[in-house]
């Protein structure tokens, strides 16, 4: 439980301050926005569980794309920066954000993250945000990006979309992952298209291996669609520092 918001729990957090906070949160939400639409960038909130597959999923995306997309990268964990430095030898350019005692990123935390980005003043195509592994709390709080996707590998089961519909509801798109275990796997496709057809306004499932490299290139061809409904960035804008009133 993230003792900072309650997640929702009003019992640790009243009612009238959790409600302050998800207010400070998409304030903080508009301006990390606007800077990544100024910048002509896609922000991706990636979420899933631990070990749904995340981290591999970036890696098999940069080695497919090679150098034809400029990419970048946050990480977050409660501690350490293992996976931002996965993300690193994998050729993304990343930065890891420790959240502590915080089951989730929010806003705020990745405003504060651009200043330690290694391609600040560079330009970028793709910024992935890894939030923390949580099919609960990410859900609930706007960072600024263009899109979220959820990660759910075949071994979390065919249910979890019925237990956890509120983060699948919010998502633009799932990414099933681990697909190569499926020869070993007691779990039905099908049911688990269905379950996420029950959550989802408009349901839209990729089925990947990163190990194989079974559906990255339909996800590459995802990510460049979304890119494609990017607002244009404004004539004369370049690569900036960026700046802002504390």
């Amino acid at each position: 439980m993230c003792k900072t918001c309650g997640c929702g729990d009003t019992d640790l957090v009243p009612v009238e301050i959790h409600e302050r906070i998800l207010s400070g949160n998409e304030a903080a939400a508009r301006h990390n926005r606007e800077h990544f639409e100024a910048e002509g960038l896609l922000a991706v909130n990636l979420m899933g569980s631990p070990g749904s597959g995340k981290t591999a999923l970036l890696e098999a995306t940069a080695r497919a794309w090679g150098n034809r997309r400029r990419l970048a990268a946050m990480s977050g964990d409660l501690e350490t920066d293992n996976d931002a430095r996965r993300l690193l030898a994998a050729g993304i350019p990343s930065v890891a954000i420790t959240t502590g005692s915080a089951c989730h990123l929010d806003a705020k935390l990745v405003h504060h993250a651009m200043h330690d980005a290694p391609w600040e003043g560079h330009p970028v195509d793709l910024l992935f945000i890894e939030n923390v592994g949580n099919l609960v709390c990410p859900a609930v709080y706007d960072l600024g990006e263009a899109t979220r996707v959820v990660a759910l590998a075949l071994t979390e089961g065919e249910d979890k979309p019925l237990k956890y519909p509120i983060i699948f509801r919010k998502a633009d798109l799932v990414v099933l992952t681990k697909c190569d275990l499926a020869p070993y796997l007691d779990i039905r496709i099908d049911a688990l298209r269905e379950a996420l057809s029950r959550v989802m306004p408009e349901p839209r499932v990729l089925l990947t291996s990163a190990k194989t490299g079974e559906g990255i290139p339909e996800w590459l061809a995802w990510l460049d669609e979304r890119r494609a409904l990017l607002p244009a960035r404004a004539p004369g804008h370049g690569h900036h520092e960026h700046t802002h009133a504390h």
